[in-house]
Order: structure tokens, then C-alpha cells, then sequence
């Protein structure tokens, strides 16, 4: 069956200049023009700023070596693409897009926004912003319905990433009456016809993307670069509970940061543990209950360091050790 040819209104040429006054843009502009004149790696790098992002990425990110090292390849495919541009050598634009998978929380949403930075400092994308999309924002619930939901997403993506989180849910084969299909088949289209204007990001599962590929092998060949993202250890499970509540003006007071290690190592047994998310959440819910008991003691005269201090007892209220009456005592630093 041959599908209908798909275009997005609106959308235009990645040549194009960047549309809107911000500096930001103007900047990327008068960087990609510098590109152009390149002939050395570190005149690219120079220009383009790309490496500043690599480090933040490194920065900002805990563990993950094997997804940095492959976005730094990435980045250097594309920095060698572009001396190769500047020599007319280059014949067929390489496709940019790709599949993260790996379990939630892992920092897939994270690099697809670096990702989008790299490509938009150098000029494979017009504008670097990312639209994240899940397949209630692109299928419709009645005929006619889906085209213009994925249209739409389409034309706001262009110029940059599209990131669709849980993409297999786009493909329900078992339900006759689903119209993920036809959203998947405008995304192909749209994927092969402009992608020097937008690269899509597939995110899911490992196992479930790879069933989903199976059953559509039109996707799968357009997909480049795959990155699996490794669930994080333990240590670097604190890691990153340490920079959150460093970012937040938050520390573990004398024996809160042995508290959390010990929720931690309960925590990641259970179901639907979520890593970075659902360090996240247990720092959010300990705060919630420093302020009840902050809020509770209403005369006395709060320092600094009280109302920035996690105590055990934050941590220990946790339904985690409820559960495990015999973990939380072993828990507790005083006992």
C-alpha cells in the first residue's frame, strides 16, 4: 500500500535563517557562518562552542560512560561532517535520527536536550529546541482525528528534536480500531522527506522497542544511532542524591546520607523502582517531612542549617522502612 506524502506547513528549509529575535539564535547564526570557514577540528570546536556542551553533559550527568562516550562520537561525526562540508566533500546528508532505551529515569530526556544543543551549535538543526511527545499527543481517538494531532506535534518540532517517550504504544496490533498506525506512518514520511530539518528521538524499554522495530521495520531503518542507557549502581544512585539536594540548598545531616544508602538498597528491589526519578521523590517526600517537623516546634527560632538539614528521621518515616521494620533499626546510626 503506498502511503500519502506527507509535508508540514510551516516548516522550512534547515538553511533557513532561525526564525524569532533571541540572541541566543542570533548567536548560533554568526557561529555556524564561522563553521562554515572551518578547517580544523578545533575551529569547529571553537565556533560552535559543541565541546562546552559535552562538558556539561559529563557535569551534569552521574556515570552513564557508555551513553557520553557514544554522544561524544556522535558529536565527532558530525564535527568531521561538517570539515568535510566545507571541502565539498560530503555527498548525502547523514540521518540523525535515534533510539534511547533503557529503564525510567535514567537521563534519556537529559541527553536528547544536549543532544539537540551539539546538533544546533552545529547547524544540523535550526532552532535546538526539543518537543517531548507521548502517543496521547500524537493519536486520535476517532477517523480523522490522528492526521492533524501528528501534523501539529510535526510543526512545532521542526527545526529540532522531536523526543517520544514509550514510543511502542504508538503500534497496538491487537486493536483493529487503533489509529497509532497512521501516526506512524505520517512520522515516516516526515522522517525520510525532512529530516534536515527535524531528527526524532524513539525512548522506551529496551524489550518493548525491540518488539516494536520488528513490527515496524520502515522505522528501524531509519533509525542511525542507537543508545542504551544502563541502569545506575547504587553509589551513583547517592551521587546523584548529593547533587539534587545541593542544587535545592538541601545536605544530609550526621547520619541521614547512611539512612538514605540503606533506603536505597531496599528501595531498588522493589517494583517500579525509577532511578534518578525516584531519588527524586524520596528526597521530595523527606523534605516534606523536615517541614512538617520544623513546622510542628512553632516558637522555636530556626537556623540555617535547620531548615537545610535532612535528619535520619526524615528518611526513616519512609514506607520502604515501614515495610521492613528490621531495616529500619538497622538503619538508625544510634542503634
Amino acid at each position: 500500500m503506498n502511503m500519502p506524502m506527507y509535508s508540514i506547513p510551516g516548516s522550512t528549509p534547515a538553511t533557513a535563517p532561525a526564525a524569532g529575535p533571541g540572541a541566543a539564535l542570533a548567536d548560533a547564526d554568526a557561529a555556524s557562518e564561522s563553521t562554515a570557514a572551518a578547517r580544523t577540528v578545533a575551529e569547529v570546536l571553537a565556533h560552535s562552542q559543541v565541546e562546552a556542551v559535552l562538558n556539561e553533559l559529563d557535569h551534569d550527568l552521574v556515570g552513564l560512560v557508555p551513553v557520553k562516550t557514544r554522544v561524544r562520537d556522535i558529536a565527532a561525526l558530525l564535527v568531521i561532517d561538517k570539515l568535510r562540508l566545507n571541502l565539498g566533500l560530503a555527498s548525502q546528508a547523514s540521518s540523525l535520527h535515534m533510539c534511547f532505551t533503557g529503564n525510567p529515569g535514567t537521563g534519556k530526556t537529559t541527553v536528547a536536550l544536549r543532544m539537540a544543543q551539539i546538533l544546533h551549535r552545529l547547524g544540523y538543526v535550526r532552532k535546538g529546541h526539543v518537543v517531548s511527545v507521548t502517543r496521547d499527543d500524537l493519536v486520535g481517538q476517532y477517523i480523522g482525528h490522528t492526521a492533524p494531532k501528528t501534523r501539529e506535534v510535526l510543526k512545532k518540532a521542526m527545526g529540532g528534536v522531536l523526543f517520544i517517550d514509550e514510543a511502542y504504544y504508538l503500534y497496538k496490533p491487537e486493536n483493529e480500531r487503533d489509529y497509532g498506525q497512521e501516526a506512524i506512518e505520517i512520522l515516516l514520511q516526515v522522517m525520510e522527506n525532512q529530516r534536515d530539518d527535524l531528527v526524532v528521538i524513539l525512548a522506551g524499554y529496551p524489550d518493548r522497542m525491540a518488539t516494536f522495530f520488528l513490527s515496524n521495520p520502515g522505522l528501524s531503518s531509519r533509525i542511525a544511532h542507537h543508545l542504551a542507557f544502563p541502569d545506575y549502581a547504587a553509589g551513583e544512585l547517592m551521587q546523584i542524591a548529593q547533587k539534587m539536594l545541593g542544587t535545592l540548598n538541601y545536605r544530609f545531616g550526621p547520619g541521614a546520607a547512611e539512612v538514605f544508602a540503606r533506603y536505597l538498597a531496599l528501595r531498588i528491589r522493589q517494583p517500579h523502582f525509577a532511578n534518578a526519578r525516584s531519588v527524586r521523590n524520596a528526597l521530595d517526600r523527606a523534605r516534606l517531612r523536615q517541614a512538617s517537623r520544623l513546622f510542628a516546634d512553632r516558637d522555636r527560632v530556626l537556623s540555617a542549617a535547620d531548615l537545610t538539614t535532612l535528619e535520619p528521621a526524615d528518611i526513616l518515616a519512609s514506607r520502604v522502612f515501614l515495610a521492613n521494620p528490621g531495616d529500619a533499626h538497622a538503619a538508625r546510626p544510634d542503634l
